[in-house]
């Protein structure tokens, strides 16, 4: 069975490959893609304009970094009342980033997004960073803050109760969970949390389409390919999810779900 070809993701990877594009806009690409066919990708970017040169204006010329964030701060959170969607967090619109500039609240992904754009507006060039399950910024090794909570400075207790809080205490803290993510390492991590929205919502044609969207980026990512494997599966298309189980286990032999994997092969072989 060959695999049908789909325009949307050669629409997408084309513009994550084009340079001239930012990461606002392509993840505003994302969106359109995903589920906002009429979005206007260059209004949003104007609002995102608007709002980091009503700051820049509000500040100066000054450049203490300290005072910077505290403006951005105050500026992003409190006078225009953006904010972490702790009461509905798993709401697939968080991770949209129109969703999120219109309702003013999203998942820490998409707030720090926004956060480091409205920074460069005042000359601070904060990094976003790939925290297990929580994505933070920083300005340096010593400041790390994080948007979802209105842009607290966190120290190493509170980056170990993040991870206590998502991994029950299973995790230590590592220097290396504060490394910069690439931009396609932040659009991999959106479009891996809408594909697991869509699988729990059962809208496997856009879960796939999501997977598809990760593995244009990363080819021979193992996760990504044993969930090609399981969404083919429950779209009934054997062929193609039994390749795709035996290409995670081929390059993977030793993963923790083994077990499982190989009972799905056996189940979809079963029913052929």
């Amino acid at each position: 069975m060959e695999e049908k070809f789909d325009p949307l993701v050669a629409e997408w990877i084309s513009f994550v490959n084009n340079s001239n594009f930012n990461l606002v806009e392509k993840c505003l690409k994302f969106a359109q893609i995903l589920e906002y066919p009429d979005l206007d990708v260059d209004k949003y970017v104007k609002k995102i304009n608007r709002v980091g040169r009503s700051l820049k204006e509000s500040i100066g010329d000054v450049k203490n970094p300290t005072y910077l964030i505290s403006m951005l701060n105050e500026h992003l959170f409190e006078n225009l009342g953006f904010s972490g969607d702790d009461e509905d967090y798993y709401n697939p619109k968080n991770n949209f980033l129109n969703e999120v500039i219109d309702r003013k609240t999203g998942l820490p992904i998409t707030i720090s997004i926004i956060y480091a754009e409205i920074a460069k507006f005042v000359g601070l060039e904060l990094k976003i960073v790939g925290f297990p399950s929580h994505i933070l910024v920083k300005y340096n090794e010593d400041v790390i803050l994080d948007p979802f909570y209105d842009g607290r400075l966190l120290d190493v207790d509170d980056l170990q109760d993040i991870l206590d809080t998502n991994y029950g205490g299973r995790v230590e803290f590592q220097p290396e969970f504060l490394d910069e993510v690439k931009p396609e390492q932040v659009l991999v991590r959106l479009a891996r949390n809408l594909k697991n929205s869509y699988v729990q919502s059962f809208v496997y044609e856009k879960a796939l389409r999501c997977v598809d969207m990760v593995l244009a980026i990363e080819p021979e990512s193992p996760e990504d390919i044993r969930d090609k494997g399981i969404i083919e599966g429950r779209l009934l298309n054997s062929e193609l999810a039994l390749r795709y189980l035996n290409r995670y286990l081929e390059i993977n032999p030793n993963a923790e779900d083994v077990d499982f994997v190989l009972e799905l092969i056996r189940n979809i072989k079963t029913k052929d």
